[in-house]
C-alpha cells in the first residue's frame, strides 16, 4: 500500500464564482480511483502554516480583485510566507483563478510570491473570465485530479 499523502485546497471567494472553481477541484481531487490522498479543504484566511508544511501538494485559487490576487489570499501568503520559507520548497502546487479582467495580474501577483517560496508549479493554471461553463468546471475537476493521482504516483 502506497503511504498516505496530503493535498491542500486553499482558496477565497466572495461571490460563489470561485467556490463553485473549488468544489470542481476538490470534487476531482476526491475521484473515486484515487485512493491514497486526503483531501483538505481551508478557507485562504484559516489555512495555517503548520498545515502547508504538512501538506505533501497545495491547489491555491482566489478571484481576481483590481487586476490583483484576492485580499484573503494575500493575507494568506503573508502569514505563512516566513514560516514556510525554508520547509516547504520544492512543494507542488497548481492554482486556479476566477478573473475579472484576464486573470494576469492575479496570477503574476500570487507567482511572484510562489518563487520566492520555490514551490514547483506541476500544472497549468486554470483562468476563467466571463460566465463560468461546465468545459471551466471540467478543467477544474480536472486539475484536481491530476494533482491528486500525481502525488498518489509519486511523479510529484
Amino acid at each position: 500500500m502506497a503511504d498516505q499523502k496530503e493535498l491542500l485546497v486553499i482558496f477565497h471567494s466572495r461571490s460563489g464564482n470561485t467556490e463553485a472553481m473549488a468544489q470542481a477541484v476538490i470534487d476531482g481531487a476526491r475521484d473515486e480511483n484515487i485512493d491514497n490522498v486526503d483531501v483538505i479543504v481551508r478557507d485562504a484566511l484559516t489555512a495555517t502554516a503548520e498545515e502547508v508544511r504538512h501538506a505533501d501538494g497545495l491547489i491555491l485559487g482566489t478571484p481576481e480583485n483590481f487586476g490583483y490576487m484576492s485580499g484573503a489570499m494575500k493575507m494568506f501568503f503573508e502569514t505563512i510566507y516566513y514560516p514556510c520559507l525554508e520547509h516547504t520548497q520544492g512543494l507542488p502546487y497548481a492554482c486556479f483563478i476566477r478573473a475579472g479582467n484576464d486573470g494576469q495580474g492575479a496570477l503574476s501577483s500570487m507567482t511572484r510570491i510562489i518563487q520566492g517560496l520555490r514551490w514547483k508549479q506541476v500544472l497549468a493554471p486554470i483562468i476563467v473570465a466571463g460566465e463560468i461553463t461546465n468545459s471551466d468546471l471540467q478543467a477544474c475537476n480536472e486539475l484536481g485530479m491530476g494533482v491528486a493521482a500525481g502525488l498518489e504516483g509519486g511523479i510529484f
